[in-house]
């Protein structure tokens, strides 16, 4: 005798034969909800990159977080009805309403947010696959309800035509041409508006916080949620460097060279645990162009990077005696710095001449420069001995262009002929480079040297370990890797040009973190201390204490 059938049982059947949504209606709801896609996979119980496979259509929802995503999807189609016309069947999927059925009329559909003239022209900020790109929360600059999409400005912006209504007053319908003959009684005025006014001829902007002139940018002031998430990622390093402090008995070179050994696996958690939240898709292992890859184990790729290594043939040829004296400064976490640099977070895609070249897209070009003339400045490319074309980072390229911009006018433009490039955020990494700047700020402040060294090595080597690495395998971004490190010199390099901008003449500049320069106070120029944007007298010999005489520079 077979078991008896329960009812839950065949509902649950149903339930998982009831066919689920089409992908990019997955998507629709999703959006519409305001959820990110870390918040989904949470809820669902499964990892954040099977929702954007659902999301995509790569593959199909399957068990066991099918049955936990289908309930979500049917909150969320009730919650945000799919827009479709009469008759089509994805209008009723999830919905009570059978399919062929026409849509409530027009009267009953929740008003749509009139948008100032001045935001009309806004899109969304999309990234290669179409999608929305999300960002820090925000209120919307259309309807005032937070968003955590943004427009192509980096303004808060709801998805699409995803602007809420107005929750305060709702808002004064325009009245018909022409009424029917038969029609439900209209609802009653706001309070502010006189029953007997007539109605306006053109719908007003909702109720809802007014839109200044000029719209301000996103708010500064971090959420709660952020706070205490970096406070928690705090927490893991003062216990990585107490853990090991304590395994070392005192040992503090011990516990350090324990600390250092593992900063990649600590670093990369951090890395995992700071991007839990995050707003963009990008790809570990995209297939990288031959341009990025090692032609032979020790030998490097085709990438230059601009190291610089410039000192100034008019000061070089001084003899010591001219009493000529020389500060030597040091920049402090030169990389730490570099972290916030535009990334491409796809595939790179190949273009010829100046398609690749846009603000929003970032990878690796190939170029031919144009004559730097100025030997008392250093070249922005670094030492070239070799002439013509070369393959640079977008880093590089950047800063070509404002040189070559009116504000510099320092150099021409670059030639370029071909670029490997894809969409690219400036924040992408930026949330694991306050955590650790706030950790290096703390160890700082706290005289720790040990939790001090501890961060240098994290940041250093998560840098250095993503390209072809045997160290680090969950990141293979070789052009990350040349970007973060093209980004590092062409700060450098732009400190020597605003140092030389403000009267200073520039005596020698070496790799990321060394500007010499004499000719007066570089205090009027840079902010002297130890966070990662000031600088201070580079240490060493004491005799010396970071000041020289012309003529030993680079002995």
């Amino acid at each position: 005798m077979t078991d008896p059938v329960s009812v839950e049982s065949l509902l649950e059947e149903a339930r998982l034969a009831k066919a689920l949504p089409p992908p990019e209606e997955r998507l629709r709801l999703r959006e519409a909800s305001g959820l990110t896609r870390a918040q989904v996979a949470t809820a669902v119980g499964i990892a954040r990159g099977t929702i954007l496979a659902w999301e995509n259509g790569t593959s199909n929802p399957t068990p066991p977080g099918r049955m936990p995503y289908l309930r979500l999807l049917e909150g969320l189609a009730e919650l945000h009805p799919a827009p479709a016309a009469p008759g089509d069947p994805a209008a009723a999927l999830f919905t009570d309403q059978p399919h062929g059925t026409a849509p409530a009329p027009a009267a009953a559909e929740t008003p749509a947010v009139a948008v100032p003239a001045a935001l009309t022209g806004l899109e969304t900020l999309r990234g290669e696959d179409g999608r929305a790109i999300e960002g820090d929360p925000g209120p919307c600059v259309r309807c005032g309800v937070e968003t955590t999409y943004q427009s192509t400005d980096a303004r808060p912006l709801h998805s699409g035509a995803m602007c809420q209504p107005p929750t305060a007053s709702p808002a004064v319908p325009p009245a018909p041409a022409k009424p029917p003959a038969a029609t439900a009684a209209a609802p009653p005025a706001p309070a502010s508006v006189p029953a007997t006014a007539p109605a306006p001829a053109v719908a007003p902007v909702p109720a809802v916080a007014p839109v200044p002139a000029r719209v301000p940018t996103r708010p500064q002031r971090r959420s709660k949620s952020a706070e205490r998430a970096e406070a928690d990622l705090m927490g893991l390093i003062r216990g990585a460097v107490e853990q090991e402090a304590e395994r070392a008995g005192g040992d503090e070179e011990a516990a350090l060279d324990a600390l250092v050994k593992r900063a990649i696996p600590d670093v990369m958690y951090l890395f995992k645990e700071t991007r839990a939240t995050a707003r963009y898709e990008y790809t570990a292992y995209p297939a990288l162009p031959g341009i990025l890859h090692k032609p032979s184990k020790k030998a490097p790729d085709q990438i230059w990077e601009a190291r610089p290594n410039f000192t100034n043939p008019a000061y070089s040829m001084r003899a010591a005696e001219k009493n000529v004296k020389v500060t030597a400064l040091d920049v402090n976490a030169a990389y730490l710095s570099a972290l916030k640099v535009w990334l491409p977070i796809g595939k790179l895609e190949h273009s010829t001449g100046m398609d690749g070249v846009d603000p929003k897209r970032s990878g690796v070009h190939l170029i031919t420069p144009a004559e730097w003339a100025h030997p008392h400045l250093p070249n922005p490319l670094g030492d070239r001995d070799e002439p013509g074309a070369l393959w640079i980072t977008d880093a590089t390229l950047r800063l070509l262009l404002r040189l070559s911009g009116p504000k510099w006018t320092l150099t021409e433009a670059p030639t370029v002929h071909e670029s490997w490039t894809s969409g690219a955020t400036e924040n992408f990494l930026d949330a694991l480079r306050k955590l650790l700047v706030a950790a290096r700020s703390e160890a700082i402040k706290a005289g720790d040297k040990l939790t001090l060294e501890y961060v240098k090595a994290m940041y250093s080597k998560f840098v250095s370990t993503m390209g072809e690495s045997i160290h680090n395998r969950e990141v293979i971004r070789p052009d990350w890797m040349h970007l973060i490190h093209s980004q590092a010199f062409a700060l450098n390099c732009g400190r020597a040009y605003k140092a030389h901008q403000a009267g200073l003449d520039i005596v020698a500049l070496k790799h990321t973190d060394e500007l010499h320069i004499t000719g007066g106070d570089w205090r009027q120029v840079f902010t002297e201390g130890r966070g990662v944007s000031e600088l201070k007298i580079k240490t060493g010999d004491a005799k010396t204490a970071g000041e020289y005489l012309v003529g030993k520079v680079g002995g």
